[in-house]
């Protein structure tokens, strides 16, 4: 049982792999592919921005802790100008602290530097291999358009395309349906010309009417047999005797020669 299963699966796999790639439009595949690369340059350039914005905001604290610290230097040593020991060294503490998270911030703000430097490298990288994809996307388009039109004209001039194979059973068909109607046609005239076949319209002629119509035809033709032979044999006839009297007036007259005579002793 496990074992149909298995190759009912494989059958239905093989159908849908088959079906799918007959589906599939590898242009519509490549812009797909195109837009998903697009989305995650968008996303890595949201990433540089992000990171970006975090580094703004390490300086702009940055440098309000440096205030800070700047302001309790002071306080400080107007403390000790006062004779106020012990506000001079409050303020110093307090300083103290602030260097510290200073300290720490700028760690902070180098370590988002990096990033930052980082992520645009790779959003530059990756702009370059979008670009470069979307050229030869293009390319293969426009190559996979034009091999598809010359298939199909291919296919058209051959008659092996599904629209022509149509066109060209339809043809065959109708020249099929064509000559069976000539042969039926035709063996319905032998039919009634032989009589075995009744003429209801009352138009046909008899066996006797029809071998008097042969008869009469064949002395048509005998006829006229003939008088095309006379015509020939007339037009020899006046040629030789145009030839002939031609012939006769160009011999010139001869003088009739005077005979001796001879004396009688």
């Amino acid at each position: 049982m496990s074992g149909v299963m298995k190759r009912m699966g494989m059958i239905f796999r093989a159908k849908a792999n088959k079906a799918l790639d007959r589906a599939e439009d590898p242009r519509e595949t490549l812009d797909y592919s195109y837009q998903k690369q697009l989305e995650l340059l968008q996303k890595v350039r949201r990433g540089v921005a992000d990171v970006a914005t975090s580094r703004k905001r390490l300086e702009l604290q940055l440098s309000q802790l440096q205030k800070q610290s700047s302001t309790l230097e002071d306080q400080g040593r107007k403390a000790l100008a006062l004779g106020r020991e012990d506000l001079a060294r409050e303020a110093l503490s307090r300083r103290a602290a602030l260097q510290q998270q200073v300290t720490d911030l700028e760690t902070q703000h180098q370590t988002l530097q990096g990033e930052e430097e980082k992520l645009t490298l790779a959003a530059q990288r990756l702009q370059a291999k979008v670009d470069a994809f979307r050229t030869k996307k293009e390319t293969i388009k426009a190559t996979y358009t034009a091999a598809q039109a010359q298939t199909r004209i291919g296919e058209a001039f051959s008659g092996i395309s599904e629209e022509m194979g149509d066109v060209g059973m339809a043809i065959q068909r109708a020249e099929d349906k064509t000559a069976q109607l000539q042969a039926r046609a035709g063996a319905i005239d032998e039919l009634l010309a032989s009589g075995a076949l009744d003429d209801s319209s009352g138009l046909a002629k008899d066996d006797i009417q029809s071998e008097l119509d042969r008869l009469s035809g064949g002395t048509d033709v005998e006829l006229e047999l003939q008088r095309m032979k006379a015509e020939l044999a007339g037009g020899s006839s006046s040629g030789q005797q145009a030839i002939e009297g031609g012939q006769g007036q160009s011999q010139p007259q001869q003088q009739p020669q005077d005979t001796p005579r001879f004396d009688k002793q």
